[in-house]
């Protein structure tokens, strides 16, 4: 095989038919931004119901020492605790719970307000003021009186927190832009892949006379196709990298320069989110371009 001839033809192919291949670019930005922007939101919403809870639970926070709750004498005891426990665990309206130490919250507090705030010889909190917590998740939202009225007044038991009428807005517009993403995403996927297979038989057509003698002399129909999977390669690469930029730039721009410093209170997402999605539009930019390649160079190429 003459890689020569292949990447002669490759060079020839992008020059011929650059405006259609500019559009096949801009299309994959495009789509492919939304993609990735939709994979960021899915993460964003994960990560605030990580830290307040979901539309579905509700926290019961149980005593720590010191606590200011007129109901809290003493730290819970690992009796109450178990007491506590079975109760949650009995009771029809709970579909799962989990317990969060004093270190887990601490945890979760020193990543959305930072280190520094917890750093020193005199840190503004420390594990000792973070209580123990049970993270419920309900089986119906709309069922609740019966477990919070069964932690309620039990030994231990600091208050039960109900956030859901607070969280449920912004889980839903998250979740809201995310579906507009990726919708708006699916839309400009398919004209892509429309914008594709006219790029492809363009291109066969111009090249019906060399792929004719190529069959003629006995060329594979690998070889004869190359050149269009690696256009369709190319065109994959730049839309992926103009992407990954543009999703780079939202986290650093919108989210680290931004929102981070004036919306403390929201767990924002970060870089590690960022590398998530740019994996998730580096896999579906080459399969976009270079599936329907494969399928229609067979269709185009018999000459």
């Amino acid at each position: 095989m003459q890689l020569r001839y292949v990447f002669s033809e490759l060079g020839q192919g992008l020059r011929r038919n650059l405006t259609m291949h500019l559009a096949v670019v801009l299309t994959l930005f495009v789509s492919l931004t939304l993609v990735g922007v939709g994979v960021m939101f899915n993460q964003q919403a994960a990560k605030a119901a990580e830290q307040w809870g979901n539309e579905l639970q509700i926290t019961v926070y149980l005593c720590r020492s010191n606590d200011p709750t007129p109901v809290c004498p003493n730290d819970v005891t690992d009796a109450q605790k178990a007491e506590i426990a079975t109760v949650v665990e009995e009771n029809p309206e709970v579909a799962t719970y989990r317990f969060e130490s004093s270190q887990q919250a601490l945890d979760k507090a020193r990543e959305l307000y930072g280190a520094e705030l917890f750093a020193g010889d005199n840190p503004a909190i420390t594990v000792d003021d973070m209580p123990q917590s049970i993270w419920i998740t309900l089986e119906d939202p709309e069922k609740y009186e019966g477990i919070t009225s069964a932690v309620q007044g039990l030994d231990g038991v600091a208050k039960v927190r109900d956030m859901r009428d607070q969280i449920a807005p912004i889980l839903w517009m998250m979740k809201a832009m995310q579906s507009v993403a990726l919708g708006t995403a699916a839309f400009l996927v398919f004209a892509a892949l429309l914008l594709v297979a006219n790029t492809i038989r363009l291109a066969a057509f111009a090249r019906r006379k060399e792929i004719g003698i190529m069959r003629w002399i006995g060329a594979s129909t690998l070889y004869i196709a190359l050149p269009f999977l690696l256009e369709a390669l190319v065109t994959a690469i730049v839309g992926v990298l103009l992407a990954g930029g543009t999703l780079a730039g939202f986290v650093y721009f919108g989210i680290e320069r931004l929102s981070a410093n004036q919306l403390k209170f929201i767990p924002w997402i970060g870089w590690s989110e960022f590398w998530m999605a740019f994996a998730s539009v580096a896999v579906l930019g080459p399969l976009l371009t270079l599936l329907p390649t494969l399928v229609l160079t067979r269709k185009y190429l018999k000459v």
